[in-house]
C-alpha cells in the first residue's frame, strides 16, 4: 500500500518513516505541481507548485494508515501554512495526497478530531489532496540524512528531530 506526505523537508520527514516497523520503503519526492519531471532548483524556486513528498510503501498487516497519519501529524507542524520552521514557500506546505477514498476519509476524520480535541493552539491547516504522479527526487536526496549526517542542517535540525522520535516511539 502506499502513502503521500508533505510535511517540510523530505530530508526530515523521510528518515522518521525509516524507523517504522512496516514501513517497506520511504521515497523523496515531488508532487501537486503544474510540470513534468521538476527539478530539485525549480522546486526550491516555487516554480512548478510541487510540495517535497515522502511516499510510503507499507505493509497493512504490521502498520495502519491512521498509525501513520498519528507520525505525520506529531513530527511536523500541520498548523502553519507553506512553512516547517525555517523552511518557507508552498513547497513545504502540509499536505496529505490520499490514493484511494479509505485515505481520504481517514485523513479528513483524524484531522477533525485533532481540532474537536484542541491539542494544537492553531487550527490544522493540512491539505487533503488526491494523488497525482509522484516524481521521484534526484538520487542525492535519497537516504539523506543517514549519507550525510555531518552536515550542519542533518545534525542542527534533523538529529534532535529523530532523537525526539525515536524517544517517544519506540
Amino acid at each position: 500500500m502506499k502513502a503521500t506526505f508533505g510535511g517540510g523537508c523530505f530530508w526530515c520527514t523521510e528518515v522518521i518513516f525509516q524507523n517504522i516497523d512496516g514501513v517497506r520503503s520511504v521515497l523523496p519526492g515531488y508532487m501537486g505541481g503544474k510540470t513534468d519531471n521538476p527539478t530539485y532548483k525549480e522546486v526550491c524556486n516555487g516554480d512548478t507548485d510541487h510540495v517535497e513528498v515522502i511516499q510510503l510503501d507499507f505493509d497493512e498487516t504490521k502498520v495502519d494508515f491512521n498509525a501513520l497519519l498519528k507520525v505525520f501529524f506529531k513530527t511536523h507542524d500541520p498548523t502553519t501554512l507553506n512553512r516547517q520552521g525555517n523552511d518557507v514557500g508552498t513547497q513545504y506546505r502540509s499536505v496529505v495526497f490520499y490514493h484511494d477514498e479509505t485515505q481520504k476519509e481517514a485523513t479528513e476524520r483524524f484531522i477533525k478530531e485533532l481540532d474537536k480535541q484542541a491539542i494544537l493552539a492553531d487550527p490544522i491547516v493540512t491539505a487533503v489532496e488526491p494523488a497525482g504522479t509522484f516524481w521521484e527526487a534526484e538520487d542525492y536526496h535519497h537516504d539523506y540524512f543517514n549519507q550525510n549526517p555531518g552536515n550542519p542542517y542533518c545534525a542542527a535540525v534533523i538529529a534532535p528531530k529523530l532523537q525526539k522520535f525515536l524517544k517517544e516511539y519506540k
